[in-house]
């Protein structure tokens, strides 16, 4: 039997994910050690392999085949644009990507004006203007707290991920515009999806039968 490798997100997502296997009998206790140092873990018993990854990372080791399954949020999947599977919304990791700024941007957004939008995500942010606003619009790539950029001119809005929307509140932006619902997805390798496709539909099977 092959061994099925799974990459899994860094953080709060592996840790819920790992919750969410051990109700379908999938156990890797050594995952929940924070002072391990491993990189790899195996449950040869089911003949399962699993890695922890950032985020970003996830999409490119699945497409490329050195992870057969990915859990990875829809944001991830979104702004990476890799070849693969989205079989399966896991449910957990819910939130929001929006557009979010001061009340004083929502006539610029009405009128479809020239305006710069700061982001973590540039991929989603272009789509999301160009291909559905059909607004032109300068994006500004960020890697830091994206909602000072509004506050210190540095951009009229931002896109971002907004789970309560208290960080917004606090230094008086609001959502302006709702892009897409996020969560955390399954995704499957495309290769793998045929070669172990009886494996992996049971798999996302029993997964359906708990969620």
């Amino acid at each position: 039997m092959k061994t099925l490798t799974f990459a899994l997100t860094k953080g709060r997502l592996a840790s819920q994910t790992l919750d969410l296997f051990e109700k379908i009998g999938i156990t890797c206790q050594q995952m929940r050690d924070k002072d391990t140092r491993r990189l790899i873990f195996v449950n040869e018993e089911l003949g399962l392999r699993f890695f922890m990854a950032k985020g970003p990372d996830v999409p490119t080791y699945v497409e490329y085949g050195a992870a057969d399954i990915g859990i990875v949020g829809k944001d991830t999947i979104l702004e990476e644009g890799r070849r693969l599977y989205e079989v399966m919304d896991l449910g957990f990791g819910r939130c929001r990507m929006c557009v979010c700024g001061p009340e004083s941007a929502k006539g610029l957004l009405e009128r479809n004006e020239l305006i710069r939008v700061a982001t973590k995500y540039p991929n989603i942010a272009r789509d999301y203007f160009y291909n559905r606003r059909h607004q032109t619009v300068e994006i500004i790539k960020l890697n830091g707290s994206i909602e000072l950029a509004p506050i210190v001119g540095l951009s009229e809005v931002i896109v971002d991920i907004v789970e309560t929307g208290s960080t917004l509140r606090a230094n008086g932006l609001q959502i302006l515009e709702e892009v897409c619902p996020l969560s955390a997805r399954m995704v499957v390798n495309q290769v793998s999806m045929k070669m172990e496709d009886e494996r992996i539909r049971s798999l996302i099977t029993q997964l359906r039968q708990v969620l």
